[in-house]
């Protein structure tokens, strides 16, 4: 569940260990927070291939541990948004509260027709601790 929102504070500064994001079945992950993810930490996510929709990948950098949630699709968009958002978060191998960019808000997110209220319901159910990060 989400259990606290923080708007405007940049959620790489934030001194939480476990950050996540949204990543696409098809791997392709060369925009938005996964792009800068890729570019700055885990250099193999830009194009990892294939994903299956509904887990995630963790990438441990210097104690910060990174977390991609498959969570949408370039070609089909998102499908049944708040069931793989919900998966993706309780399956994650923590018990720590987790970071969260506020999913599906970029202008990525917004044109292949993510619903942050889908998403954000989604987060809700989940069983683990969510700190949503939003900087609009």
């Amino acid at each position: 569940m989400v259990i606290e929102a923080r708007n405007g504070e940049d959620i790489l500064d934030s001194g939480m260990k476990h950050i996540c994001f949204a990543v696409n079945t098809e791997g392709k992950n060369d925009s938005g927070f996964a792009g800068y993810v890729s570019r700055h930490f885990w250099p193999e996510l830009e194009h990892i291939g294939p994903c299956e929709m509904g887990t995630s990948m963790t990438l441990d950098h210097d104690g910060i541990f990174f977390h991609a949630l498959v969570c949408h699709s370039i070609e089909n968009g998102w499908r049944n948004p708040a069931m793989v958002v919900r998966k993706c978060f309780d399956g994650l191998d923590t018990n720590d509260p987790v970071a969260s960019v506020a999913i599906g808000t970029s202008i990525d997110g917004l044109l292949s027709g993510a619903s942050f209220t889908a998403i954000e319901e989604g987060m809700q159910d989940s069983a683990k601790n969510i700190i949503r990060f939003k900087y609009n």
